[in-house]
């Protein structure tokens, strides 16, 4: 399989498994925001930490933290990842599924504006119409919430330049996800033991399903992480931006099919620009991709 493909595969199974994430976070709904961001750090270091094992490259993995410009790129990273899991489960876990689908709706837009104008990535015509689209459903979308969605705009800012560090970082995913975590490690392990101290903690106390379900916090977020980081870095960032608008679109429906949050005719308009932008940008890649053989033979 070639890099690229290769790319848009992993691109649209982490999208997929992140569009799935409000069913999860929901089983968490009466933990603060704060320890399941903190239990999220630390099982997704313990689990990455076992890849490192099973693969027996404990020694390299002590290595990428003696590395200083290494460390502070990878330290800014796991700021702005921090910052979107905490906003994105503390959104959910309040009832505001449709908002957090809203700011990875917009995330895209700026992931195409950080390509263009840092990596010097260049559109094509379509590609340019379905960006056009996307953008009058966003604004429409925003201009008809109501109120500032402050939620949606921290969602899409901070995953967003983490998806641009992402894209020009040195490491692999799994190193560079491994270190990130590795950052934060110390920091999540002193907060939940002061939170047990106090007696809030909830891991242990808050029944044997929950604390399964914080334990498990660690896969499920390593995983569409390692997708991504490995997206990024085979295909351009333009293209990971559009991919993206999978995760959200299955997190509205969540939020309104089985939360039962509102949706009114607004919505519905905003949205379908948005959806009928990602068909373009589909049908334009894969037009796109059926003539470069052609052309290739016939010059």
């Amino acid at each position: 399989m070639r890099s690229d493909h290769r790319g848009l595969l992993y691109a649209f199974l982490a999208y997929f498994l992140w569009g799935l994430f409000p069913l999860y976070w929901k089983q968490l709904g009466g933990i603060p925001a704060t320890q399941l961001i903190g239990h999220r750090i630390i099982w997704s270091f313990v689990f990455l930490v076992g890849l490192f094992a099973l693969r027996g490259q404990l020694a390299h993995l002590r290595t990428l933290f003696h590395e200083r410009r290494i460390v502070l790129i990878y330290a800014g990273a796991a700021v702005l990842i921090a910052l979107n899991w905490l906003t994105f489960v503390w959104a959910v876990n309040a009832g505001y599924i449709v908002e957090t689908s809203l700011g990875y709706f917009i995330n895209p837009l700026l992931s195409v504006l950080l390509g263009m104008l840092v990596l010097k990535e260049r559109l094509r015509s379509w590609q340019w119409v379905a960006i056009g689209l996307a953008t009058l459903g966003v604004l429409y979308l925003t201009l008809t919430y109501g109120r500032l969605p402050w939620i949606a705009l921290a969602l899409a800012a901070s995953f967003g330049t983490y998806g641009l560090v992402t894209k020009i970082a040195p490491l692999d995913a799994l190193d560079g996800l491994t270190l990130e975590t590795g950052l934060l490690f110390v920091p999540a392990l002193a907060f939940l033991l002061l939170e047990e101290g106090a007696g809030r903690g909830a891991f242990g106390h808050a029944g044997l399903i929950p604390t399964l379900f914080m334990a498990g916090t660690g896969v499920v977020t390593a995983v569409p992480l390692l997708l991504f980081g490995a997206a990024a870095r085979r295909i351009p960032l333009s293209t990971v931006g559009i991919l993206q608008y999978l995760a959200p679109t299955l997190q509205f429906l969540i939020g309104v099919l089985v939360y039962a949050e509102p949706f009114h005719r607004q919505h519905l308009i905003g949205y379908s620009c948005v959806w009928l932008a990602l068909a373009i940008f589909w049908l334009e890649g894969w037009y796109t991709a059926r003539r470069a053989p052609v052309a290739a033979q016939a010059s």
